[in-house]
């Protein structure tokens, strides 16, 4: 059970005791029907009736996700990789930080990014730090990220390079000072949630 919360005095919502008392945690509604209505390899869409504490019978949508990674990848001069990326359901040209799926059998959360910043960056790292795991976009998937920081950068040798295709081949990439890219977040230049989170995360922990 939850611990027992005072009430704001003068604002609705109650008071946290401490710090450490705000945290997730499980919890599952039963579901009385299930269904996977597709199933596309790295997503799986199901349809699902769930009931409520109250009783309510509630219809939910969730795609399933096999989680993914994201890095932040900062030199000795303070400066962070953004990749530009075209994105087609949105439209737009986003400015991002490498990225990838968990879609390799039996490789690690940390071989994954390592992996992604080789492919999309042509980077290695000699410095590894976790900055934090975050659900994308909870009221529809249960997909999550893992967001680290790397650092002490190299460049990878020509022949370990990947050749990039499709939205990837037409990928740009650039060097900003952490200081500007955390203003560009604020301004509402960069979007993209990873970036955003890898971004605001770094400059909190450096």
């Amino acid at each position: 059970m939850p611990e027992e919360r005072p009430s704001h005095s003068r604002l609705p919502g109650q008071l946290a005791t401490s710090a450490e008392s705000v945290a997730d945690r499980p919890q599952r509604w039963p579901v009385t029907e299930s269904d996977i209505v597709y199933d596309g390899g790295f997503i799986r869409v199901r349809e699902e009736s769930v009931t409520s504490p109250s009783g309510e019978t509630l219809a939910r949508t969730v795609v399933e996700h096999k989680g993914a990674t994201c890095v932040v990848a900062l030199d000795e001069e303070g400066r962070i990789l953004l990749l530009e990326q075209y994105r087609h359901p949105v439209g737009r040209r986003l400015v991002e930080i490498p990225a990838g799926i968990l879609d390799v059998d039996g490789e690690s959360v940390e071989e994954a990014i390592a992996r992604e910043l080789g492919e999309e960056a042509d980077l290695s790292a000699a410095r590894w730090d976790k900055l934090a795991s975050v659900y994308s976009s909870p009221g529809f998937t249960d997909e999550r990220v893992e967001v680290y920081l790397a650092r002490d950068l190299s460049p990878l040798p020509e022949e370990g390079r990947t050749e990039r295709s499709q939205e990837e081949a037409d990928m740009s990439s650039l060097w900003l000072p952490l200081t500007d890219a955390v203003t560009a977040v604020l301004d509402g230049r960069i979007s993209n949630a990873l970036a955003v989170i890898g971004i605001l995360a770094t400059a909190a922990a450096v």
